[in-house]
């Protein structure tokens, strides 16, 4: 028997001691997740329309239920879309969207995304993270990751909660939690990702009477902006502190399929939470095609227990009633010709590809940097993270590279982002963060050159 949190308290301001109870390895209950989620979310109540969709889908049932437009007054009759082979890039494919397909493409669809492309995404969870159905999960589409966190922090959040967050953290998520005014708990990372031992002191030295956090962001591939990738190690540790302080591990991961370390592959949050025969249900785990497929088909989901995604869920249909169902077609048109033999195929030469630049962009830091900065090589992702050796700042002991960066580099011809950009108190920092993907070999020696 795994030992595994009891129902956390988050009603009173008095968190509910931590102590475990013997349980079998499995998903938790559906009232355990109740206590995480944030008074909006239990204000939300379902669309009267939307809940009934699936009704229409009834033999012989004539529906007068939803608005939907007719689809003969629709001009557009189908879609094509030329894409590479994955097996021989030199090749081309015409791939088309039509007929019944084009017209669930152009109609209102599913608030979790057409269930096809949600099936799809589940079975590629099962591939690459040992994943099964039946194990208290399933799969929400979004528009994009930033879609699906937005809405997972609202679900989850009330003012004043405490939410832990890496830093330096993804500077999109900083005003997410912002605009929810809950308390945000810098946990320091190094260039191996969460310092799980600082988190460890965090929680141990947490204020009595005050609840515990509800939640951990991380990016543990490729980090934005730091590059760090974390390794196993450290992911078992953060997930035995999930466990005992019972917190959900919010696993954003839009690099992981952009890994080109020489090490062998970091195991995800999700699929460790399975490995280690302790119990499933502590991680919501968000991927995404942009880096992958296209950043402008807004196409992502999000893989965790279903009461919490039925929570977001209910913010979808509050906000833009669904992802958009042309991209959605778009995309599965394309996964159902590839397969999940030809996604690995293409997400194997995407990895190659960011990889190679990497490596191009790191002799041009030696170069030109070298005495000047200090760095990690990124083994995942689009990003090196460097600490610029600048003199003292008033209250800056180790300098600040916001001005260096963001006006003098500026105006000669180079562009980055300071440090401070990604702490949520805009701390100052002599850390800067450099964007390698689009870069020629050319143009990463001269942006250097002119740092």
């Amino acid at each position: 028997m795994a030992p595994v949190a009891t129902q956390p308290s988050h009603e009173d301001g008095v968190p509910a001691a931590v102590k475990v109870v013997p349980t079998a390895p499995g998903p938790l209950s559906d009232d355990y997740y109740r206590g995480y989620l944030s008074e909006l979310s239990k204000g939300r109540m379902p669309s009267a329309i939307r809940g009934l969709f699936p009704l229409e889908q009834t033999p012989g049932l004539l529906s007068m239920l939803a608005g939907k437009p007719n689809p003969d007054a629709f001009p557009i009759n189908s879609i094509s879309v030329n894409v590479q082979d994955p097996w021989d890039t030199s090749k081309s494919v015409d791939l088309k969207v039509e007929g019944k397909d084009m017209a669930e493409a152009l109609q209102y669809g599913a608030t979790a995304g057409m269930p096809r492309l949600a099936a799809w995404f589940e079975d590629l969870q099962g591939k690459v993270h040992g994943r099964g159905r039946g194990e208290g999960w399933r799969v929400s589409v979004g528009s994009g990751s930033q879609d699906l966190l937005y809405k997972a922090f609202l679900a989850l959040l009330n003012p004043e909660d405490s939410c832990l967050i890496e830093a330096p953290v993804y500077a999109g998520v900083i005003p997410m939690i912002d605009s929810i005014q809950c308390n945000i708990v810098e946990v320091p990372t190094d260039y191996d990702g969460i310092d799980a031992s600082h988190l460890r002191e965090i929680l141990e030295s947490w204020p009595e009477g005050k609840p515990y956090p509800k939640v951990l962001y991380t990016v543990p591939y490729g980090c934005n902006p730091s590059g760090a990738t974390a390794p196993d190690s450290r992911r078992k540790e953060v997930l035995a502190l999930a466990r005992k302080y019972r917190f959900l591990i919010m696993e954003d991961d839009p690099y992981f399929y952009l890994y080109f370390g020489t090490d062998p592959r970091p195991t995800s949050y999700f699929a460790l939470e399975k490995q280690d025969g302790q119990g499933t249900g502590h991680v919501i785990r968000f991927d995404s095609l942009s880096k992958i497929l296209s950043s402008g088909l807004r196409i992502a989901w999000a893989s965790g227990p279903k009461v919490l995604l039925d929570a977001f869920d209910l913010h979808t249909s509050t906000a833009n009633l669904q992802p958009s169902s042309t991209t959605q077609a778009i995309t599965y048109a394309y996964l159902k010709y590839i397969g999940l033999d030809g996604f690995n195929k293409h997400t194997d030469r995407v990895s190659a590809f960011y990889g190679a630049k990497a490596a191009v962009f790191e002799r041009a830091m030696q170069k030109h940097l070298s005495g000047l900065a200090t760095w990690a090589y990124p083994n995942a992702g689009m990003f090196f993270w460097f600490k610029l050796k600048l003199p003292p700042a008033p209250g800056a002991p180790e300098g600040d590279s916001n001005v260096l960066i963001a006006e003098k580099a500026f105006k000669n011809g180079v562009l980055a982002l300071p440090g401070t950009a990604f702490f949520p108190k805009a701390q100052p920092t002599p850390y800067v963060r450099a964007a390698f993907s689009l870069l020629t070999e050319e143009e990463a020696d001269e942006a250097l050159r002119r740092l």
